[in-house]
């Protein structure tokens, strides 16, 4: 697939640097696409990756947009017409202490994304752990999950093949509101592995019987 990645940061760098390997062709996108970080990111991400500005980046089909919450709104107000476009979002609506989230039960960042982004298709996914993880999921206990969310069925089955081809054991979760759900579930990891002193490596397991 062609990736655009939106927001080159510990997350966004880490699934372009896997699906890069994998053989996915990765723009990284970046307000800075020379600097010396991105150059130091492309040499890990290897043949299949280059860098890119923002804008640039956002004319892939599929985009990956790991933005601070902060500024969410007015990056992808620069990017564009995103209509019809596979939006995975990794946001999560954070306090800056880290202490909550800004939005929450009756709307979610995923919503609000779909809202700014139009006629995206949104697909929220890989928001429920760390970009350590993310860089490498190996567990002897078996695939950590990656729980995933949106309207489109084909975009959603988009994401469950790239969550897939990193190690990851995807699991549908339902309609893009359910990321109203996902998002406090990914402040339950950031409390455990910071204010509980867990640590950044563990993740999260479906068992069924």
């Amino acid at each position: 697939m062609n990736i655009g990645i939106i927001g080159s940061g510990n997350v966004g760098g880490a699934l372009g640097t896997r699906w890069a390997q994998k053989g996915h062709q990765i723009v990284f996108g970046s307000r800075t696409p020379d600097d010396a970080d991105m150059k130091k990111l492309l040499d890990r991400a290897g043949k299949n990756a280059r860098a890119a500005k923002l804008v640039e980046a956002a004319t892939n089909d599929v985009l990956l947009f790991a933005m601070p919450w902060s500024i969410a709104k007015d990056v992808l107000s620069g990017l564009g017409n995103l209509a019809g476009k596979v939006l995975i979002d990794a946001t999560n609506p954070l306090l800056p202490d880290l202490s909550g989230l800004a939005v929450g039960t009756s709307t979610s960042a995923g919503e609000q994304v779909a809202d700014w982004a139009k006629g995206a298709k949104v697909v929220k996914a890989f928001n429920t752990v760390g970009s350590t993880i993310m860089e490498n999921d190996s567990f002897s206990a078996g695939k950590p999950v990656i729980f995933y969310c949106g309207d489109d069925a084909a975009a959603k089955k988009t994401v469950h093949e790239l969550a897939a081809d990193i190690g990851f054991d995807p699991q549908d979760t339902g309609p893009l509101t359910q990321a109203r759900l996902l998002e406090p579930f990914a402040l339950l990891w950031i409390s455990l592995a910071f204010q509980q002193k867990w640590g950044r490596e563990f993740a999260f397991q479906v068992l069924r019987r």
